[in-house]
């Protein structure tokens, strides 16, 4: 199972050194979601991360950095905007309903199934899905290798995202929470949770 981390939604001064932190101890995505905010500072903080971890990062907003900075893709939150005209490559697309799952299937090599559990980071995004509602699309091929949860994943949860056959997981506030970016500037404590999450879904 893949282990997909989503950036804090703002940018922070140690961000580049976790990201390659993680990056080392096993991290196999990266999506940089900065909604609201200035192409310049994603692009700063782009030029600060190796060509590698680049390979492996999907954008979620300003899609020319995908060929500037030769990324892995781009990830589109609101399927009904589609894809960008004359893109080619690799794309990824968000969902809130299982029923979406099928059309948009055909549009993306890639789903986040969103608010699987209530939100770590943000309160208002609740669970949305039953357990047995999500064991009925397993077991109707919806939710398959290529379908990732998103939406309140930690390291007490990821066990059961792995029992219903998603392909990945999607992790947000589990990690982020573990920082303090005005305060903190040692990651270590966030490093030793990462490595447990990494353990959970192999």
């Amino acid at each position: 199972m893949r282990l997909i981390l989503l950036t804090r939604p703002t940018f922070f001064v140690e961000e580049d050194k976790i990201l390659s932190a993680l990056f080392e101890r096993g991290l196999d995505s990266l999506h940089l979601y900065k909604p609201d905010t200035e192409p310049i500072y994603s692009e700063r903080l782009l030029s600060l991360l190796p060509e590698q971890i680049l390979k492996k990062t999907i954008v979620h907003n300003h899609y020319y950095l995908k060929d500037e900075f030769n990324l892995a893709g781009i990830h589109i939150d609101k399927p009904e905007t589609g894809t960008p005209q004359h893109y080619k490559g690799k794309v990824g697309m968000t969902c809130r309903s299982i029923s979406d799952i099928k059309a948009i299937r055909k549009k993306s090599d890639y789903i986040f199934l969103r608010n699987i559990f209530d939100s770590v980071s943000n309160p208002t995004e609740k669970i949305t899905f039953s357990y047995n509602q999500l064991h009925d699309a397993a077991k109707q091929g919806l939710i398959d290798r290529k379908v990732y949860a998103q939406g309140g994943l930690s390291l007490e949860n990821v066990k059961i995202a792995r029992e219903l056959g998603f392909g990945g997981v999607v992790i947000c506030g589990d990690i982020w929470n573990r920082f303090d970016i005005h305060h903190e500037q040692d990651f270590k404590a966030l490093l030793s949770h990462f490595e447990k999450l990494k353990k959970a879904v192999e």
